[in-house]
Order: C-alpha cells, then sequence, then structure tokens
C-alpha cells in the first residue's frame, strides 16, 4: 500500500524521529511505498489564510472551508497545500507521528490538518464519517507522551484517554471518513533507561506488522441518522 507519514517534532534525534524512521524502515521492508512529511524540517506554515487560495469565490469575506472547495475544484490551492494534497490522495493509509502537547496534537500538524483536509475533498455537507472524502483509506496515531499508563483512565489524574483522543480520532480523521486503527501510545518516554526505550520501538516494530489484523475503532454511521442528523426511531 501507499503509505504517509505526517511527522511532527522539532528535534531530529528525538525518540519520536526514531519512531518514524523505523517506520519507514518497516514498511518498505514490508513492501509498501512510503513519504514523509516532516512539518519541521518543511517549515510548515501551520495559519489558516486567505494566502492559501489563488483565486476566490467571494473577494469581499472569507470563509475558509467554501474557498477551500472553490480552490480545490479549480486547482488553485497554494503550492505547499496542493503538495500535500496530492500525497494525501495517494495515500492508503495515513500514520500521525508526534508528541502530544497540552492533551492535544503539536500546533504544525494541527494546522496540516486545517489546510490540507480540503473541503470538497474531503469532507463537505452529508460527506462526513462512513461516508467521507476519505472513505477506504486508514488512519492511525503513533505518539509519545510523558505520563505514565496508569495516569490516564476512569478516575485517573488525567482522565480517560479516549476522550483527550477524541478531537483527533473522531472529529478530524473520523470524521472525514478514515478508518481509524488503535493508537501506538510511546508512555513516559522522556524519563525511561534506554533499555526501556528500545523495547517500546521494539513494540512499535511488531504494532506495524499487524495493520491488517486490528479492529478498527467505531464511529458513527450516517445511516443512523436521519435528514437532520438526529437518531433513527428504533
Amino acid at each position: 500500500m501507499n503509505v504517509l507519514i505526517v511527522f511532527a517534532h522539532n528535534e531530529p534525534q528525538s525518540f519520536n524521529a526514531a519512531m518514524k524512521d523505523l517506520a519507514v524502515k518497516e514498511l518498505e521492508a514490508q513492501g509498501h511505498k512510503v513519504q514523509v512529511s516532516d512539518l519541521y524540517a518543511m517549515d510548515w506554515n501551520p495559519v489558516a489564510s486567505a494566502a492559501d487560495f489563488g483565486s476566490r469565490k467571494n473577494p469581499d469575506y472569507l470563509v475558509y472551508a467554501l474557498e477551500q472547495r472553490h480552490n480545490f475544484e479549480a486547482a488553485t490551492l497554494a503550492p505547499d497545500i496542493a503538495a500535500e494534497v496530492e500525497k494525501l490522495q495517494w495515500a492508503d493509509f495515513i500514520l500521525f507521528n508526534f508528541p502530544i502537547y497540552w492533551y492535544g496534537m503539536p500546533a504544525i500538524m494541527k494546522g496540516w490538518i486545517d489546510r490540507v483536509f480540503v473541503s470538497g475533498l474531503c469532507y463537505g455537507g452529508r460527506r462526513i464519517y462512513d461516508r467521507g472524502g476519505l472513505a477506504g483509506k486508514r488512519a492511525m496515531l503513533a505518539f509519545s507522551l510523558g505520563g505514565q499508563e496508569h495516569m490516564f483512565g476512569e478516575g485517573a489524574i488525567h482522565g480517560e484517554l479516549d476522550l483527550l483522543l477524541r478531537p483527533i480520532q473522531r472529529g478530524m480523521l473520523g470524521y472525514v471518513g478514515l478508518t481509524v486503527l488503535p493508537p501506538f501510545i510511546a508512555w513516559h518516554v522522556p524519563y525511561l533507561s534506554d533499555e526501556a526505550r528500545a523495547q517500546i520501538l521494539a513494540d512499535y516494530r511488531e504494532r506495524l506488522h499487524q495493520l491488517d489484523t486490528l479492529e478498527p475503532l467505531v464511529f458513527p454511521t450516517m445511516g443512523d441518522f436521519d435528514e437532520t442528523l438526529r437518531p433513527k426511531a428504533g
């Protein structure tokens, strides 16, 4: 399959970078084609603005999603966005590799989502969830965080990890139709020994060999909702 790794870490020698390098090596060894969008190395601009559009549907008032749709159809998106959209269309599987910052992804990666998940291609109207524009493609998060596993869960100090990840896994990935695999989590990385970090990488290598057997996360199915997006009776 075609794999796009969207990678965000500001230190090339980081553990996340080691995860990225391992994923490239392992996935290519399995026969997959891999592209990497290294957002910091690319000096990716995360700010969604009028400069993203070479033409305007409404030059007097910016409605970003509507201009995305217009410019995608007119092939007038900014060159940096157009290049990433091309990768997105090419990919069968998208791997998001990043550290958790303040209960979310780094701003540079959120800006990639904002600018590259364009209306008209990825979503629009009732083209969401299982009817989203990226339906048929798969995605997975692979991230590190400073906390330990016991710090997350019902009644735990930081709450349930699923709730923390919901804006990403459901609100971004599931929303546009991606089939989302369970995340790979590198716990407590800054405080571990070299041996413990090596074990995490070994576990990650094993996960990358299980992509075809993992049970995807469950998100809404549009057929279960009426025209007003209320649940159907019964």
